[in-house]
């Protein structure tokens, strides 16, 4: 491969499940569906948010932003996943693996930084209500989008460059049917200090996402438990709840495996690729079915146009 210092690696192979390939084309039923339960969900999401003025507001520009990063994480898994388990094709052009992870943590780290930024809107919205919409403007939120995604692409943009830098001698054998960092840079020869120190940084700062997200909610929890009525305290913590939903199904996926790897001495390959796989898999279908069902407007949005649509 002279792309890659010229090492004898021609390609990286990419795995399914282990000892589970005779059922990969059952596997990629599911994977399928969810694919487009995940793309039709986030873009109907794009698309209510677009066409109606009455949801042109920070709150929903933020839910825009969530629902571009899942799209962004389906999307660049998905061409891998469908060749691995569909039509059981594991070979990878290393210029194809090195872009492919990085938009895959590209996209997480936007995803992790735009939770971030909505846990400060929910805590902007419940603890300063008065002055929420004088800070929290449309010409921020646009700001704000702009700034998460420079950071996204400065974040992950030396995955790619260093990686390249190493030599692969025989190893080509990844761990997932798609790339990752991490993954490839276990099979180089040659020294990788620099990518697991980097590796480790990005990891540091989406943990530190999660930190203040919960910073944010534990001030939350102390404004909402000072409000007298038990009524509005409900109703403040309703508002939350999707939120609350999108951080748990993005980040418990993440802890479970870094904990799987740091602290399983014998742990399942099955385990490990099942949970990689709910990590891109989960926080796209699910955040745009939370965020339907908990959203009145959205969801009265949906409804208007299906039955204006049906009334045709």
């Amino acid at each position: 491969m002279s792309d890659l210092n010229n090492s004898e690696v021609k390609f990286f192979l990419l795995i399914g499940i282990p000892g589970l390939e005779h059922a990969h084309i059952w596997f990629s039923i599911p994977i399928c569906l969810m694919y487009l339960v995940a793309i039709m969900g986030n873009c109907t999401i794009l698309f209510i948010i677009k066409a109606e003025p009455s949801l042109h507001e920070p709150m929903y520009y933020f839910l825009a932003m969530l629902a571009v990063s899942d799209m962004g994480l389906s999307l660049s898994s998905l061409p891998t996943m469908l060749r691995v388990f569909l039509f059981n094709t594991m070979r990878i052009s290393p210029n194809a693996c090195l872009a492919q992870e990085f938009f895959i943590h590209g996209f997480s780290v936007m995803e992790s930084s735009v939770l971030l930024i909505m846990s400060l809107d929910r805590f902007l919205a419940i603890c300063n209500p008065l002055r929420y919409s004088s800070i929290i403007t449309s010409n921020r939120v646009a700001k704000m989008g702009l700034i998460l995604a420079i950071r996204s692409i400065l974040s992950v943009l030396p995955f790619p460059i260093t990686l390249r830098r190493l030599k692969y001698c025989q190893k080509n054998l990844l761990s997932h049917s798609y790339c990752l960092h991490q993954d490839t840079m276990k099979l180089a020869c040659s020294d990788n200090k620099i990518n697991v120190i980097y590796g480790l940084f990005i990891g540091f700062c989406i943990m530190l996402d999660l930190a203040l997200i919960l910073l944010s909610y534990v001030l939350i929890m102390k404004t909402v438990l000072s409000i007298a009525s038990l009524a509005e305290r409900l109703k403040a913590l309703n508002t939350c709840v999707s939120h609350i939903c999108a951080v748990l199904t993005f980040y418990v996926p993440i802890i479970t495996l870094a904990a799987m790897y740091r602290f399983a001495k014998h742990k399942s390959p099955f385990a490990v690729i099942l949970i990689a796989d709910m990590f891109l898999l989960v926080p796209p279908i699910m955040n745009p079915i939370v965020y339907c069902v908990k959203t009145r407007q959205i969801w009265e949005k949906i409804l208007e146009k299906l039955l204006h649509i049906c009334g045709k």
